[in-house]
């Protein structure tokens, strides 16, 4: 959802722009023609994110012929795809798409694989690494598809040399992505649910931990029994060597890390883990000049790897931009605002019903947006802080019941942002390699979204991990709450 989208959806006014044939409802047809062709696409096995743009093609075109607006709608589609929040994301994306091809250009790879080798960290145990690193990396850069674009080039090929399920091991790097949007104080979903609420970020991490780290450890187990078995892949197949000097990349990970925690920009910090990557790769030998650029032998080839990692991140970048563009016609179209005042009015009647209604309507809300943070921001003023208020439920319980669920689902469904790029760079990274190749679906099988779901119903239903404001008893009483 674009910020252009979310003021239009939140204001006083919302007689829609755009108009369908057969009501408002409509509009969820051409999210349907997208959602189909990925599917479709999928269980043919013949996903690849260039075949994805058809149905983000498909799905204007057929939008065009079903609205009474055209005029409107055509403007909606470019809005959407003008909008600055969308830019800053698919910036975000390039810079972190050339990081990962950096490292693993500068050798990280060869150096894991070393570690592998001589440690016997192989097969699951190899999987429950990957998860744990990319629960690591995107905590402290605030980003679920920083693990995705910057470690899957560089742990995918190593894992399944070292025997880790090919499936799993890919599900594992976008679980830990889900796990650091879920718990970073600087993740963006973190932000809009604590300003939302209006609570302390401090409160908001520290009573959010228990919900996201036993959701985690089941996450671990999963791994831990089902990430292995893979027969492995010989190491002359991914072309490269065990080297112990390639964990000398692991040093540019770290600046992304501290940059990140420090509050730089995302951006900021991966220009710095790049250029940390350029450095030590040349004074470790694993890397030359002509690899990040040299003049190309024929027109057509690439100029290094700084052109590669862009390259594999610039099919999702355009599947993105449909989606973008599908998000405004929804919100154009009034269809959102209707679903929005239905759900006001049959507020909760107690506290379980009320913390359900938030992290429902929350959940419900990413599916078609596809995105989690802006799900957050249209839920937060109008259902999520009202009717905590209401019951009296303390701020950081209100954001933490609209921040772990919008980090479920949206780490599933396979038209989603974070989703698709994790796709499009196991996909690239598969390629590049010649190895097994999963399918977009997988994603369903992410076990730490799974577990959120499960654990964020229990505290529902139990009371377990629910914090009220500061009340006298007499007042809880009054409104209701038990």
């Amino acid at each position: 959802m674009t910020s252009n989208a979310l003021k239009e959806l939140q204001a006083d006014t919302m007689e829609p722009t755009v108009k369908m044939w057969g009501g408002s409802a409509m509009v969820l047809v051409p999210a349907l023609v997208l959602v189909g062709i990925l599917i479709w696409l999928s269980a043919a096995q013949r996903a690849d994110l260039s075949t994805f743009w058809v149905g983000g093609w498909a799905a204007i075109v057929v939008g065009l012929l079903l609205t009474r607006t055209p005029r409107a709608f055509a403007d909606s589609v470019v809005r959407g795809l003008s909008d600055s929040t969308g830019a800053v994301i698919i910036t975000a994306y390039i810079f972190a798409g050339v990081f990962g091809s950096l490292l693993a250009g500068g050798g990280l790879v060869n150096g894991l694989l070393w570690v592998g080798e001589t440690t016997g960290l192989q097969g699951a145990m190899f999987t429950v690494l990957a998860f744990l690193l990319s629960c690591l990396f995107a905590a402290g850069t605030g980003s679920s598809i920083a693990p995705s674009l910057a470690l899957i080039p560089v742990l995918y090929p190593t894992g399944i040399a070292l025997g880790a399920d090919p499936t799993m091991l890919a599900v594992a790097m976008i679980a830990g992505g889900a796990f650091g949007d879920n718990i970073a104080p600087i993740s963006d979903s973190t932000i809009t649910s604590a300003y939302t609420s209006k609570a302390m970020m401090a409160d908001v991490v520290r009573s959010r931990l228990p919900l996201a780290l036993v959701s985690a450890a089941v996450a671990m187990v999963v791994f831990a029994i089902f990430g292995g078995g893979s027969q492995g892949v010989s190491v002359e197949r991914i072309g490269v060597d065990a080297n112990p000097w390639g964990l000398a990349m692991l040093i540019p990970f770290l600046v992304v890390l501290v940059l990140a925690m420090r509050r730089f920009p995302i951006i900021i910090a991966l220009i710095w883990g790049s250029i940390s990557c350029i450095v030590i790769g040349g004074l470790t030998g694993l890397m030359k000049f002509s690899d990040i650029f040299s003049i190309p032998e024929h027109r057509g080839d690439s100029t290094g790897l700084v052109q590669d990692g862009i390259a594999d991140i610039s099919g999702a970048i355009i599947l993105v931009l449909f989606i973008l563009a599908l998000a405004q016609i929804l919100t154009d179209s009034g269809f959102m605002g209707r679903v929005l005042k239905v759900l006001e009015s049959r507020a909760g009647k107690g506290v379980r019903s009320a913390e359900l209604i938030i992290a429902g309507v929350t959940m419900l809300f990413t599916v078609p947006l596809g995105a989690n943070a802006p799900a957050i921001l249209l839920v937060g003023p109008t259902i999520g802080r009202p009717l905590g208020a209401r019951f009296n439920l303390a701020p950081a319980r209100i954001a933490n019941l609209m921040d772990c669920a919008a980090n479920t689902v949206f780490y599933m469904l396979p038209w989603h942002n974070a989703v698709i790029i994790w796709f499009a760079t196991v996909l690239a990274t598969a390629n590049k390699y010649d190895l097994p190749m999963i399918s977009i679906g997988a994603a369903f099988l992410n076990p730490y979204a799974w577990t959120l779901i499960f654990v964020l119903l229990f505290s529902i239903l139990t009371g377990w991990n629910r914090r009220y404001a500061p009340v006298p008893d007499v007042e809880r009483e009054t409104v209701g709450v038990k």
